[in-house]
């Protein structure tokens, strides 16, 4: 993958009413990549996208495009093209005038148009659909015109702001698949917002997790997964059990009422930390084998696994098992060395 960048955002700071949506902000992305901007509402992802876009100006920090800084640049101008979750598809063009609404304005000859046009319906799996009015088509479908009137004019990034946010479930899964393969068909690099997990670690080469305007992770989606960087990445990016420990020295942690080996070192002696455990690397087994015992107390068919909920050692414990126990029964529970991720204590 090529790793030259083609956007650098540098001490990027936006206040809404005084308040600070984004503090500092600095981010490079790379050329050809699929990078996703995940976190909750509010967390500044879509700002971020905007100022890329050139639709919120920063008020302080610089906008880099290729080396060049383009703060002042306006939107038609920046290389850049947007996929919004509301479409904006014009409702008395039909699926081709709609695509080549932005060819038009270019002046482009007629010549021209028409071949990139019908490239652009067939990548996005719309060919014969031209004649039609856009009120004709579903929800997945004008979401793939606006797909294709975004990437007819070649631009060399292209922005989507929660662009499956009003599809049902299947289609969501149907054109992530899709999105994944027309980024990788042309080479572009696509920056992409959502608030769904799943989304980001389906789609992406990169994932930046954000909270309250700051970044609190990136990397690549099992990087994130299995290597979160504190308790809020851990929390969000799957269900996870984060307990209170106490790091007695390095590779040796202690939380639930005893000591375990764990694959982390750096940590001050006796440093109290956060301890991350995923829900299916938790091993069942009889009380006289685990490292802890628990009361299930709930069990839910998840369709590939159950999930129980187990109270032990005063906290609650999420486990993944395609085993089920009974709701009432004393369980052990095995965790090994590498299944426990030590944090730093978040910061309140």
């Amino acid at each position: 993958m090529s790793q030259s960048t083609i956007i650098s955002l540098r001490d990027i700071v936006v206040e809404f009413d005084g308040e600070r949506v984004l503090e500092g902000l600095d981010l490079d992305i790379h050329d050809k990549e699929f990078v996703t901007f995940l976190g909750p509402s509010g967390c500044g992802k879509t700002t971020t996208l905007r100022i890329i876009g050139g639709f919120v100006a920063p008020k302080e920090g610089d906008v880099f495009f290729e080396g060049k800084r383009i703060n002042d640049l306006p939107p038609y101008k920046r290389q850049v093209n947007t996929v919004f979750q509301r479409y904006a598809l014009f409702p008395h063009l039909n699926v081709f005038e709609n695509v080549a609404f932005g060819l038009k304005i270019q002046k482009l000859p007629e010549k021209e148009i028409r071949p990139r046009v019908l490239e652009m319906l067939e990548l996005v799996g719309l060919k014969g659909f031209e004649k039609r009015g856009v009120n004709q088509l579903s929800g997945g479908q004008q979401q793939r015109v606006a797909i294709a009137r975004a990437l007819v004019n070649h631009p060399k990034v292209l922005l989507l702001d929660e662009p499956l946010g009003a599809l049902d479930l299947k289609l969501r899964k149907e054109m992530q698949i899709e999105l994944k393969k027309i980024q990788q068909s042309l080479g572009i690099t696509f920056i992409y917002v959502t608030h769904d997990q799943e989304e980001a670690l389906t789609m992406s080469d990169t994932v930046v997790v954000m909270k309250d305007g700051d970044i609190q992770q990136i990397g690549t989606p099992e990087d994130i997964y299995n290597e979160p960087q504190n308790a809020f990445v851990a929390d969000f990016i799957g269900e996870s059990n984060i307990v209170p420990g106490i790091m007695k020295k390095d590779f040796l942690v202690e939380f639930a009422g005893r000591e375990f080996e764990c694959v982390d070192s750096g940590f001050a002696p006796m440093e109290q930390v956060d301890v991350v455990v995923r829900p299916e690397d938790i091993k069942v087994v009889p009380t006289i084998a685990g490292h802890i015992t628990g009361i299930v107390e709930n069990v839910t068919f998840k369709g590939v696994h159950f999930e129980m909920e187990v109270s032990a050692c005063g906290s609650r414990w999420l486990i993944h098992s395609t085993q089920s126990e009974a709701v009432g029964s004393a369980i052990g529970m095995v965790i090994g060395p590498e299944d426990i991720h030590i944090m730093k204590k978040m910061e309140e």
